[in-house]
């Protein structure tokens, strides 16, 4: 039985994550060794685990690395927490495959743990651009520590071939975050009212801000320019999700936690969990805000999304998102622009068959002993000038 390590440090990446990871259980083949990590044992985050563990899943370890605060001195020692709390776990657990999502900065240091144990990566999301957040460089490098590569669209396929790697090991398989919109039972308008304790029938925006990483200093004026834009239109109901723990991260949920306490139409919570989260997206006018879950998940379901800022730059985007910079008038100016959009959903970033396919891959490769960590970077021909 091969042994299949997935991590986990977030509530976001764990939503994304869970259809793959239910798939894998399935499979009589593999021990799924779910290693639970970040955000989610803290308890400031929601502890987040609780969500794991009433899905039914078995955490087969917990590895505490957050340090406290959120300065770049604080990221560093997080992500030293990483290499050594999975240099520790790796050396005695030995998984045959780790598997791991996309860019935050803990995600290198566990790379760097599992690079130095010969344990094969695989990963998902790779060949993207956010060049507003220094998750860019982590994600680039990340894709060269990589063995396999679950590419959600054809063109950041291409980008991981660009930069080195094998075609033959390197998949277009779509976004697994569609197949929870396509395929996860959501919460009728009424059940999430009644769950989120928000009023019935109100014209509902969710609303999730991060700091951008590369704009040092920049997270608190941001954020109040996005306040700003939702006291302008009281209109709505404002559900909004804490930032994630970045640089900046406590600023934007100081200013967020004291526009929520004097706002009536305003809600902030540490986590909604996936279903929660997806219902209310599915029925706001429109979402608000930076998280890649307007980029991916909403447009999959034919939501509009205002994406404020440089944060997201560089990704596909389908029609239905308006972008916009954060001063409160260009905000206010896309929100008027989104919520008078008609609700197309797209298909750009897969169909919700892409647990299938990566599981499909992965039995290939671990079955029939395909995996030789000897990578020869693959050249491609320049055209001749």
């Amino acid at each position: 039985m091969r042994k299949i390590a997935i991590v986990t440090a977030t509530r976001a990446e764990y939503g994304i994550l869970r259809p793959l990871i239910f798939r894998l259980n399935e499979e009589k083949t593999f021990q799924v060794q779910l290693y639970v990590t970040g955000t989610h044992l803290s308890q400031q985050y929601g502890n987040t685990q609780e969500e794991i563990v009433k899905d039914g899943l078995r955490i087969y370890k917990k590895i505490p690395i957050l340090e406290v605060g959120n300065t770049p001195f604080d990221i560093s020692i997080t992500m030293a927490n990483a290499l050594r709390g999975f240099a520790e776990a790796f050396r005695s657990d030995r998984p045959d495959l780790l598997i791991l999502l996309g860019d935050r900065t803990e995600i290198l240091g566990i790379c760097c743990a599992a690079m130095n144990e010969r344990i094969p990566i695989a990963h998902l999301h790779g060949g993207e651009l956010t060049e507003g957040a220094v998750d860019d460089c982590v994600r680039h490098a990340v894709t060269k520590m990589s063995y396999l590569h679950f590419a959600a669209a054809e063109v950041y396929r291409q980008r991981i071939i660009q930069m080195g790697e094998s075609p033959e090991r390197v998949f277009h398989t779509g976004a697994l975050g569609v197949e929870n919109i396509l395929k996860v039972p959501l919460l009728s308008a009424s059940e999430l009212c009644q769950e989120v304790g928000i009023p019935k029938n109100c014209r509902l925006v969710v609303v999730t801000f991060h700091p951008v990483t590369l704009e040092a200093g920049e997270a608190r004026q941001q954020v109040q320019e996005l306040i700003l834009a939702m006291k302008a239109n009281p209109q709505y109901y404002y559900l909004i999700t804490k930032a994630n723990a970045d640089v900046g991260g406590h600023l934007v949920n100081e200013c967020l936690e004291q526009f929520a306490k004097e706002t009536e139409g305003a809600k902030l919570t540490a986590s909604l969990g996936m279903v929660r989260y997806l219902s209310a997206v599915r029925y706001s006018d429109f979402v608000l805000g930076n998280s890649s879950s307007g980029i991916i998940e909403a447009p999959a379901m034919g939501t509009p999304t205002v994406n404020i800022g440089n944060r997201q730059k560089g990704r596909l985007m389908a029609d239905t998102i308006v972008s916009c910079k954060s001063a409160h008038e260009e905000i206010t100016a896309a929100m008027h622009t989104a919520a008078q959009m008609e609700r197309r959903k797209s298909k750009l970033y897969g169909d919700g068959h892409t647990s299938e396919r990566i599981t499909a891959i992965l039995k290939d490769f671990l079955e029939n002993n395909k995996i030789n960590l000897e990578k020869k970077f693959y050249s491609i021909q320049a055209e001749a000038l």
